[in-house]
């Protein structure tokens, strides 16, 4: 895979342009440059459901953001 240039960087507040979250506004927490992809905080949560591993778990519902393509959000100020 080859590395992308991207637009944006950690820190910067950023805008999503398409897709669900349209319009919505949050801060790049991870830049993924072989991806391409970014992780916005507060946007595009996704739910995991775990299985308990051992009798004395419990199973559980994690809550975790997942990644956005970089051609879909611009910088904003």
């Amino acid at each position: 895979m080859v590395k992308q240039k991207l637009h944006v960087k950690v820190g910067d507040t950023v805008t999503i342009i398409s897709g669900f979250h349209k319009n919505e506004t949050g801060e790049i927490i991870k830049v993924n440059k072989k991806t391409g992809k970014v992780i916005v905080k507060g946007i595009n949560f996704k739910f995991r459901h775990m299985k308990p591993n051992t009798e004395n778990e419990i199973g559980e519902i994690k809550q975790f953001e997942a990644p956005i393509h970089h051609s879909n959000v611009k910088l904003s100020n």
